[in-house]
């Protein structure tokens, strides 16, 4: 193993970096890139790449439709950078859905089991709440402590759920639940001192315990597949350990569906086995702004273009 390999770290962007017109450059340029999507869309019944190429962005969003597409995005771009000869990293992470993805490039699930299995994650956590009845919003400046005060302030007087799902970096907290006790949690936090409170556009109240009912239909559909353990320790966002009995892994991933992401702590889990250098295989560089508020000192490394793989490529070899 080189000495990138060791201190190398992949991590994958879950739902918010779709985009209509993604990826264009490496589907034009990388054959590997070409062969992921259409084994999607054989699988899906569906020419996902017309979809990301030239569809609408409203279709897009749709959550069902956006988890498979940025599963197959980050898988595409994992198997171009392995063809062009990229260092193997010392372990992975993917952010919520990001973590699907890094179990498919990790060998734990097949990726035509997976992109079935995200659409029907989609499916699962867009019906567990309808359409207006959740909401969630992201918490800029404020101590974690404090806002998970906030949100139990604000279910006791609403009798509604309401909590902290996404632990994004150091003063940058998601929070979700019911529509009425995330807006009452906002309102409690802005008289606290958060800088900003802003509603984000996003369809159901995800890693709450609204999400209950999602998971045991995931749980359902997990359970005639098989998982074999990771090639690449992959940290995961439940607990930010690494596991390596695929039983505990199926177990992790249903709990994920209505768990806090722990991602400054899988974040510190990857530097813990030694990552300094990340690589975010996948659409946007969302991640990559996050690592910089954890922990300024490490370098991060976009995939999204063949200039951006070419640049981490050499840098990292």
């Amino acid at each position: 193993m080189t000495d990138s390999s060791a201190s190398t770290a992949f991590v994958f962007p879950g739902q918010g970096s779709q985009k209509i017109g993604m990826l264009s450059e490496a589907h034009a340029q990388f054959p590997e890139v070409r062969d992921t999507f259409q084994q999607a869309s054989d699988t899906l019944g569906y020419d996902m790449w017309q979809l990301v190429s030239s569809g609408e962005q409203e279709q897009l969003n749709l959550t069902e439709t956006t988890q498979p597409v940025l599963l197959t995005s980050s898988v595409a771009l994992w198997r171009a950078w392995q063809a062009q000869g990229g260092c193997a990293p010392v372990a992975m992470a993917g952010h919520s859905l990001g973590e699907f993805s890094a179990l498919v490039c990790a060998g734990v699930l097949d990726f035509a089991d997976a992109v079935q299995l995200v659409r029907q994650r989609g499916a699962f956590m867009q019906a567990a709440v309808p359409v207006g009845v959740g909401a969630m919003a992201a918490i800029i400046g404020v101590e974690d402590d404090t806002i998970r005060a906030a949100c139990d302030e604000a279910a006791a007087q609403s009798g509604e759920v309401v909590s902290a799902v996404n632990y994004n970096s150091p003063g940058q907290v998601v929070i979700a639940g019911h529509k009425g006790a995330v807006d009452a949690a906002i309102e409690i936090l802005k008289e606290g001192g958060a800088k900003r409170a802003m509603p984000l556009p996003v369809s159901a109240p995800f890693h709450t315990s609204l999400m209950k009912p999602a998971g045991e239909r995931l749980a359902e559909a997990m359970a005639g597949l098989t998982l074999s353990a990771p090639q690449i320790p992959v940290v995961h966002n439940v607990h930010a350990k690494t596991e390596s009995d695929p039983e505990v892994i199926r177990a992790l991933m249903v709990e994920q569906i209505y768990s806090p992401v722990l991602w400054t702590d899988c974040l510190q889990g990857l530097i813990s086995l030694g990552a300094t250098q990340f690589v975010e295989c996948g659409p946007g560089k969302v991640l990559g702004g996050l690592n910089r508020r954890i922990d300024k000192s490490l370098q991060s490394f976009a995939l999204e273009t063949p200039t951006d793989l070419e640049a981490a490529r050499t840098a990292l070899a």
